[in-house]
């Protein structure tokens, strides 16, 4: 029997790329959200693969934003708010987090309105399941420390995983698969519409404010910086594959028998997967997969709320500190859960909801990514600050996610 040694400078690495690891694939399975998932099941249905190369274009878009987050929070040792108000002042340090607070009451409304979805797909009251699920949280936010709810909620987002069940389910045709892919319609407004929801849908503000924070409360250090990348690299292929599975699942579903299906809640998706799919899978095993999308986006968006509202107001801020010691940093986490929540039960329509956050975050992106490139040319150390040809292709990237993601606002707005 052959024995493989392990090198002890390999296993060290292991040991402290675990030790590393964390926000960068906690926000990236938070960024796969409700609304997230809707919108690529939508793309499925209505164009069947033809925006599937769009979601690996957008792997390299994703990292290429969180790692400036990365470097940002380990070169400071401050959050994106706090860096706002010293190199910009307080006046756009507010104005960055009012627009964070409204993105994430639009996530939270968007995550509670897919788990009461879940719910009254079994029949489960809608008070039922959104106290059940905010409770939930609340206790784990309130009862442990960062590293404790780090892992929570990689837990949570595991459960995305059965969207891979779905995919290979679903029998997609590859040949089919390949062709359609690369063949865009983008003389056809309604695919540009969709082209520039799935963008939108890919840079939350709130992804912004909390990998940044919660590197500086990991208290990682500059030596930390590539294992921090890797980390945000495989939490951006992940958050994308899920998107992709999605896709593939609906597009060789229900676009291939039915494409005019409408798709606007957890629930019609699941309802039309069933016949082709079984009520086992399409309906448990995506309930699942709603289920951690949501409660982990939903952990994701309040913390980097409690993070943002603190760099501004000079509250204390970590998840190591007390409760009684951070009053309003957990309360602000509280509140937050507790408005969305009792939203979500009081308005019927979670269609709307779905519609007005993806418009609003989209409308978002020129501030987020506006304030995210300032402070990564002119509040970093000279040697990592963004520079020559690399800030030309950051600059490049983001004015083209952000003029499409405003595009895609306002002509879902129905304003053009």
């Amino acid at each position: 029997m052959v024995q493989i040694a392990h090198s002890p400078a390999r296993l060290n690495h292991l040991a402290r790329f675990a030790t590393v690891a964390g926000p960068g694939i906690v926000v990236m399975l938070a960024d796969t959200d409700v609304g997230s998932i809707i919108t690529a099941g939508q793309s499925g249905v209505a164009w069947g693969y033809k925006l599937l190369l769009l979601q690996f274009l957008l792997m390299p878009i994703l990292f290429v934003v969180q790692e400036l987050t990365v470097r940002l929070g380990i070169h400071s040792g401050k959050g994106h708010g706090e860096l706002i108000r010293d190199h910009f002042g307080k006046g756009w340090a507010w104005l960055s987090a009012t627009g964070l607070a409204v993105a994430t009451i639009g996530a939270i409304l968007t995550e509670f309105s897919g788990v009461a979805g879940v719910g009254e797909l079994y029949g489960i009251p809608r008070v039922a399941s959104v106290a059940v699920s905010a409770g939930f949280l609340l206790i784990i936010v309130l009862t442990g420390s960062y590293r404790r709810v780090e892992r929570v909620a990689i837990a949570l987002g595991l459960f995305e995983f059965a969207f891979f069940i779905v995919a290979y389910l679903a029998h997609p045709d590859v040949n089919q698969m390949l062709r359609q892919s690369i063949q865009p319609a983008l003389a056809n407004p309604q695919y540009v519409y969709l082209v520039s929801a799935n963008i939108g849908a890919v840079i939350m503000p709130w992804m912004v404010f909390y990998q940044q924070s919660a590197v500086a409360d990991k208290r990682l250090t500059h030596l930390d910086l590539p294992l921090a990348r890797l980390d945000t690299a495989i939490g951006a292929v992940l958050a994308q594959l899920v998107m992709i599975a999605v896709l593939i699942a609906t597009a060789a579903t229900i676009g291939l028998h039915n494409p005019n299906a409408s798709l606007n809640t957890v629930g019609d998706m699941a309802n039309a997967l069933i016949p082709f799919l079984g009520s086992n899978v399409g309906k448990l095993v995506f309930s699942a997969g709603v289920i951690g999308a949501g409660m982990v986006a939903a952990i994701v968006c309040s913390l980097a709320l409690a993070w943002g509202l603190g760099e501004v107001a000079g509250y204390r801020r970590s998840l190591e500190d007390h409760p009684l010691e951070a009053k309003w940093f957990y309360g602000v986490y509280a509140g937050c859960l507790l408005v969305g929540a009792i939203i979500v039960v009081g308005v019927p329509d979670l269609v709307f909801l779905n519609i007005a956050v993806e418009v609003m975050n989209a409308l978002l992106l020129p501030m987020v990514l506006g304030f995210l490139i300032a402070l990564a040319i002119f509040a970093l150390p000279p040697s990592v600050r963004l520079r020559g040809w690399y800030k030309w292709l950051v600059i490049f990237l983001a004015t083209i996610t952000a003029g499409l993601g405003v595009y895609g606002g306002i002509t879902g707005a129905g304003i053009f």
